[in-house]
C-alpha cells in the first residue's frame, strides 16, 4: 500500500509535477513486477486543476476548491492511466468519503472492490472525494485515507511517502538539531511531544495526519513507513526492511473487523468527557462506559451514534457506538445505572484507543 501526498506530486503553481508522478507510478509497479498487488492513495487533485482555472494558488473558498478538484481529479487520472499503460498496467479510479465508510455495507462492498481489482491485476488508484466534500476538504486526509484503505485491503504495509526523509522531533526545515527517528511504536510518548510541540507542517499533511495514520494501521496490526519520495526504490527498500525513513511498528495484538470499523470507518458526531473512574473502569477492567463516570457532553446525536471519550487531561480514551443519544446522556450524568436505565456505550460497541491518537 502506497501513500503519494501532494508534497511530492506537487510543482508549485504549475500544477503536477510529471516527473514524480512517473516516479511514483515506478515505485508501485516494481511492487507489482516482485509479486506484491500494490494500491496507491494519492492527493493531487487540485493542485492538477489550478492551472486549468488560471489560478496561481490554492483558493480558500470551499466552491473553488471543490471546482479545482472535479476539474484536477480527471487530468490526475489521465496522467496515471497513460503513465501505468506505458508499463503495461490497467488503472481503476476509486473515489472515498467518511460518510460512505460510515455505512458499514457500503464499507464492505468498497472492501471487496478493491479486492476484486487486485485480483484482475487492474492497480485502484483511490482519493477523497472533494468535489462533494465540505469540512473534510483539507490537505492531510489522504494520510487517514490510506490508513483505512490499508486495514480494508489486509495490507502487508503502509508507505507514506512526502518531501522529507521521515519523522523528525522537530520540524527539519526550523530547527537543524531535529532528530529523524528511525523506529518507534505507534504508542511512544515521543509522538505525543512531536504533536504538542507542533512539530510542524513538514510535508503536506504535516506530521499530525502522518502519525494519526500510522497510528490507525498499527491496529489492524499494519507497520508504516514514513519516507522520501525521492529516494531511490524507496517503496522496494521499505518493504525489504532495509533501513529508510521512519518505521512505525503495528500492536502486536489487533482489534477485529467490526471494532476496527467503529474506530475508523466513520467519523465522530460527538464527544463523552469522563472522570478518572470511568477511565480506569475502561481502560484497566475493559467494562463498558456508564452513566455514573460521564461529567459533560459535546454536540447533539442519537443513539447508535458513534462517539469519542476523552478522559479529564484530555486525552482520547475510547471510541464507540452509544446507546443513548446525546439528551438521554446529559440527563443520566453521574446517575447510577439503573436510574439512567442502561450503559452509555456497551464494551461491545466500545474501541480502546488511549494512545492519545484522534480517530477524527
Amino acid at each position: 500500500m502506497v501513500k503519494a501526498g501532494s508534497s511530492s506530486l506537487v510543482h508549485g503553481p504549475e500544477g503536477l509535477n510529471v516527473t514524480a508522478l512517473a516516479r511514483t507510478v515506478d515505485h508501485v509497479v516494481r511492487m507489482w513486477d516482485r509479486g506484491y498487488p500494490t494500491l496507491l492513495v494519492s492527493s493531487g487533485a487540485v493542485a492538477a486543476g489550478l492551472p486549468v482555472l488560471g489560478m496561481d494558488r490554492r483558493p480558500e473558498d470551499v466552491p473553488r476548491l471543490q471546482v479545482a478538484a472535479a476539474v484536477g481529479q480527471g487530468r490526475l487520472m489521465e496522467r496515471y492511466a497513460a503513465l501505468f499503460a506505458e508499463r503495461e498496467m490497467v488503472v481503476g479510479q476509486i473515489l472515498l468519503t467518511k460518510d460512505l465508510l460510515a455505512n458499514r455495507d457500503q464499507y464492505l462492498h468498497a472492501r471487496e472492490a478493491m479486492k476484486k481489482m487486485l485480483s484482475l491485476r487492474v492497480v485502484p488508484i483511490v482519493n477523497e472525494n472533494d468535489t462533494v466534500v465540505v469540512d473534510e476538504l483539507r490537505i492531510g486526509d489522504n494520510d487517514r485515507l490510506a490508513a483505512i484503505v490499508s486495514h480494508l485491503v489486509s495490507a502487508g504495509i503502509l508507505v507514506v511517502l512526502t518531501d522529507t526523509k521521515g519523522l523528525y522531533s522537530n520540524d527539519p526545515n526550523k530547527n537543524s538539531d531535529a532528530e529523524l527517528f528511525d523506529e518507534v511504536h505507534s504508542n511512544d510518548q515521543a509522538l505525543d511531544l512531536v504533536l504538542k510541540g507542533g512539530a510542524g507542517r513538514f510535508g503536506s499533511g504535516g506530521a499530525a495526519t502522518k502519525i494519526a495514520a500510522a497510528r490507525m494501521a498499527a491496529w489492524s496490526g499494519i507497520p508504516t513507513v514514513i519516507a522520501d519520495a525521492g529516494e531511490e526504490d524507496v517503496v522496494a527498500r521499505a518493504v525489504a526492511g532495509e533501513d529508510v525513513g521512519t518505521w512505525v511498528a503495528p500492536h502486536q495484538a489487533r482489534l477485529p473487523a467490526r471494532k476496527l470499523w467503529i474506530a475508523f470507518g466513520q467519523p465522530a458526531d460527538g464527544v463523552v468527557r469522563v472522570d478518572g473512574g470511568a477511565v480506569g473502569a475502561l481502560v484497566g477492567k475493559g467494562g463498558s462506559l456508564l452513566a455514573v463516570g460521564v461529567v459533560d457532553v459535546d454536540g447533539e446525536f442519537g443513539e447508535r451514534a458513534p462517539v469519542e471519550v476523552f478522559g479529564p487531561d484530555d486525552r482520547l480514551v475510547a471510541k464507540g457506538l452509544v446507546a443513548m443519544s446525546a439528551g438521554q446522556i446529559r440527563e443520566s450524568i453521574g446517575k447510577q445505572t439503573s436510574q439512567a436505565g442502561g450503559v452509555v456505550i456497551h464494551r461491545d460497541d466500545l474501541v480502546i484507543l488511549a494512545s492519545g491518537m484522534s480517530s477524527k
